[in-house]
């Protein structure tokens, strides 16, 4: 049946001996793991190998799951250890108490370095035979949106857990952490809508900071401008760079070569408080308030970044969805009409997030939905920003226009 395959591998673990070479200890870590994520246990089996030229030797083992199964190999002599998890669904879905199991072996071994990916396993009805599984992102405890997806590539980073699959409806798409991050299809509706209103807002941008935006598109839709002499990329996690230049061309577009383009990778917020530049615009290409990229959203750390804002500059970030978390985007937009004078809030549709997506730009003077049409046409022809596939002038003051339910959600 069709479920959730799981692999570790381990390099250089610190952990106790004994869990490379007891195999009561190894069976004992797996028995609790097991039961303090869900899965059941049937019976398992392990054998210990002799020594080898005076090495002491690993063990093999194999939980049987009523879900499937554990597998678990050690290698003493290098510090190494590979792991599998695999789950059907029969019943329901077991892949987050697969994660579960996989993330707590793989904790009590603490290696310094880990390779792992997931494998969606095709369901072998006879009614789905060729038919690509589902992934999912949870909206809330309630919602939930898929898309069928294959060829899944997971690894751990230093970081979080980056995935990148093909799907039918968009192409190459990446996931951090679980939630999808963008895509080579649809990736216009985020980047286009956080980078040019704005952009095109600001009589003449030239100095930019993104915090994040390690898949490059951000930046790309930025330095369209022709006024814009610098943008640094302030990206945590090298290996969502890494990933993007190799598997995400139609979202970045090759703006790794273009010489006004600085990447730091680290901190953004160390960066943020070291830096003596000052930006025009700050864009925070992050991941959602609600994970670990939450304190880049308190008050506290919009006003170091205010700090760093030229005058008439520009904050811009997303607030989450005003239909599946109206109470994350209340609080955020109070908490930025705290540190900005001017908060304008507005929003997009963006077909891989599965919903209306709220946005904002924040300053002490820029009020971008004040600037009429023909400025925003006449400032865009000006400045040689073409190949747009959603943004245009007459867009600009509709994405402004604020359905009621979303007006209420962030009236001061």
């Amino acid at each position: 049946m069709q479920g959730l395959h799981l692999t570790a591998d381990l390099y250089q673990c610190a952990c106790d001996q004994a869990l490379m070479i007891c195999a009561d200890t190894i069976a004992q870590l797996c028995r609790s793991q097991t039961h303090a994520s869900g899965l059941t246990l049937v019976d398992d089996k392990w054998v210990k190998f002799p020594e080898w030229q005076g090495q002491p030797g690993g063990v093999t083992g194999t939980v049987l799951l009523a879900e499937s199964h554990l597998a678990i190999h050690t290698w003493p002599e290098t510090g190494n250890v590979t792991i599998d998890v695999y789950v059907c669904n029969f019943s329901g879905d077991n892949s987050a108490k697969a994660q579960k199991l996989m993330d707590g072996v793989v904790a009590a071994y603490a290696p310094r370095d880990a390779v792992r990916q997931q494998l969606w396993r095709g369901d072998i009805s006879t009614d789905t035979v060729g038919q690509y599984p589902w992934v999912m992102e949870r909206l809330t405890d309630d919602a939930a949106f898929g898309l069928r997806a294959h060829n899944v590539q997971r690894s751990q980073t230093p970081f979080q857990t980056l995935e990148m699959m093909d799907t039918p409806s968009f192409g190459r798409v990446m996931r951090l952490d679980n939630c999808f991050m963008t895509s080579e299809r649809d990736e216009f509706f985020y980047h286009e809508c956080m980078a040019h209103p704005a952009a095109t807002a600001h009589p003449r941008p030239q100095q930019a900071l993104i915090i994040g935006g390690g898949d490059g598109g951000m930046a790309e839709e930025l330095l369209k401008h022709n006024t814009m002499q610098r943008v640094v990329l302030a990206e945590l996690d090298e290996a969502v760079i890494q990933a993007s230049k190799e598997q995400l061309q139609a979202v970045h577009n090759g703006v790794w070569s273009d010489p006004r383009l600085q990447l730091q990778i680290g901190d953004g917020m160390a960066y943020v408080d070291t830096t003596s530049e000052r930006f025009d615009l700050i864009v925070m290409d992050l991941t959602d308030p609600d994970t670990p990229a939450g304190s880049l959203y308190s008050a506290p750390a919009l006003q170091r970044m205010q700090r760093v804002l030229n005058p008439g500059g520009a904050l811009v970030l997303h607030l989450g969805s005003p239909i599946f978390h109206p109470e994350q985007v209340r609080n955020l937009t109070a908490t930025l009409r705290q540190t900005f004078a001017q908060v304008a809030c507005y929003g997009v549709y963006v077909p891989l997030y599965g919903a209306y997506w709220g946005m904002a730009v924040c300053s002490d003077t820029l009020q971008p939905a004040s600037v009429g049409a023909e400025v925003i046409a006449q400032r865009l022809a000006e400045r040689g920003v073409g190949d747009l596939q959603y943004y245009n002038a007459d867009i600009h003051g509709a994405l402004f226009a604020l359905p009621n339910y979303y007006r209420k959600l962030v009236q001061d």
